[in-house]
């Protein structure tokens, strides 16, 4: 092989072509090392530019002088732009959409009023706003909604804090759900705010002060995204029914086991469990878990900033972020993705639509029992599994992210609610029969939101004139104590 020396005395411009290539490779490596020292200075800058944070401090815009990337991320939870084929932040009246709802839930403050989720940002206006709210609630109630819950609870004690009234914090309950509720404010890890889900572990005999960092950014959600109750009649004391564990079937042998209510049917007369958003217990179930992903991979993915990477806090659907959530693993084009996704949400919806109308039927024809004479003694089985039947559809159609998260899950859970409801009224065509009613009944007319307000005995006019005036003053009032005491902060 010929040498350097020789090539270049043979070809005299070779001596340039070299010369040339060592400064261009030199000039890189020095842009290289330049870039790794400016990311480096920006990631130090980020620390060093940290501001104190009160330990119980509330305002996230407090937070956000400190840590500006998540901030402007997170105060995107405003925008509600965002509609999926099931889901999205955009806001959508459910009883418009399902009035069967408003018959599921007759006798409870859901028949009056139920909108899909919007963004963690709207926590408090849009809980001030329902018309569930004008029916007395504890303040129990406001536990998932602020980051002043975690400041309350140390100030009042935790089952003091839960004895109150709802309407009595409101002055106190003002800066929508954020940077508190998952952070400690002097080392910025995660960490547990609200006892409950601590309190539920400790039952089920595990150390949620264990838990890993990459298990805590789905822990930090299952904080509020569980199944729950108010435990005691006067204490309100919010409880995970996990004792036994996490299934469907494990938490309802749980509420049977303690008689649990959450509300008496107005029509049927059933006593009914009423299923929260059990989105982490259904998660679990999943592939995704099984494979070690957390809440926070697909809902709030990394993202990077010059040399600094940071967590999205602009917490919403994957689907309006396929590119940064879902083709981190998957490497399918968006529009296989979206198609994955709703070709698991269609067929877990007609299954969830096929519940629905069975339960509804099963509510009605016990409704025309009653009318017709049925002891309570005739009804004790039907009304058990009506009561299961519900609570399963409602543990799945509650937990909004069940039919990606859990597609098999879900289909067994709302499989055997169909069977319980069929069994129902099975029963309920025999007693029908005896009672001397021509069975199959006809159903009313259930075809709107208003027709089925209507056929429960709601007066939605006049809760509608009563919360249009209560909005015109007291949270103005709320909004004027809470001016007064975070100027003192």
């Amino acid at each position: 092989m010929k040498k350097i020396k020789d090539i270049v005395n043979e070809k005299p411009y070779m001596a340039w072509v070299l010369f040339g290539v060592t400064v261009i490779v030199v000039f890189l490596a020095g842009l290289f090392g330049a870039s790794i020292i400016e990311r480096r200075g920006e990631a130090q800058d980020r620390l060093t530019a940290l501001k104190p944070i009160n330990e119980w401090e509330p305002r996230n815009e407090v937070w956000g002088e400190s840590f500006p990337r998540e901030y402007e991320s997170y105060i995107k939870t405003l925008d509600t732009s965002f509609a999926s084929k099931y889901g999205g932040s955009a806001k959508v009246d459910m009883l418009e959409r399902e009035p069967n709802l408003v018959v599921l839930w007759a006798g409870y403050a859901f028949s009056r009023d139920y909108n899909q989720g919007r963004g963690h940002y709207y926590a408090i206006k849009d809980i001030r706003n329902t018309l569930r709210t004008d029916v007395p609630q504890p303040a129990t109630c406001w536990t998932c909604k602020s980051t002043d819950v975690p400041r309350l609870m140390n100030q009042m004690g935790v089952a003091n804090y839960y004895k109150q009234k709802w309407s009595d914090l409101g002055g106190e309950v003002v800066n929508a759900i954020g940077c508190q509720d998952c952070h400690d404010p002097k080392t910025m890890n995660l960490h547990i705010t609200r006892p409950a889900l601590a309190e539920a572990y400790s039952r089920m005999g595990k150390d949620i002060t264990k838990a890993t960092h990459q298990e805590m950014r789905s822990l930090v959600c299952a904080q509020c995204h569980v199944e729950y109750y108010f435990k005691g009649k006067e204490e309100k004391y919010l409880t995970f029914p996990w004792d036994g564990g996490m299934t469907v079937d494990d938490m309802e042998k749980y509420y049977d086991g303690v008689e649990h209510v959450d509300f008496v049917h107005s029509l049927s007369k059933t006593p009914i469990l009423k299923a929260q958003h059990p989105d982490f217990e259904v998660f679990k179930m999943g592939i995704h878990a099984q494979r070690g992903v957390s809440c926070a991979d697909c809902h709030m993915p990394y993202k990077s900033d010059g040399g600094v990477k940071f967590t999205d806090h602009h917490i919403q659907s994957p689907l309006n972020n396929i590119s940064g959530s879902c083709q981190v693993c998957h490497r399918e084009s968006e529009e296989t993705l979206r198609e994955n996704v709703y070709e698991r949400q269609d067929k877990i919806k007609e299954l969830l639509l096929a519940a629905e109308h069975a339960i509804v039927k099963a509510h009605v024809e016990t409704k025309t029992a009653l009318d017709a004479g049925a002891k309570a003694e005739d009804l004790k089985e039907i009304h058990k599994l009506i009561r299961h039947a519900q609570w399963r559809w409602d543990y799945i159609a509650a937990s909004h992210g069940a039919p990606f998260h859990a597609p098999l899950e879900s289909a067994r859970v709302l499989s055997s609610s169909i069977q319980k409801a069929h069994e129902a009224q099975i029963q309920l065509a025999i007693l029908l029969t005896k009672l001397g009613i021509k069975y199959p009944i006809s159903l009313p007319d259930l075809s709107t939101k208003e027709k089925a307000q209507a056929y429960i005995g709601l007066d939605m006019k006049k809760l509608n004139e009563a919360k249009t005036e209560w909005l015109k003053t007291v949270p103005a009032e709320w909004d004027k104590k809470a001016e007064a005491r975070q100027a003192t902060y």
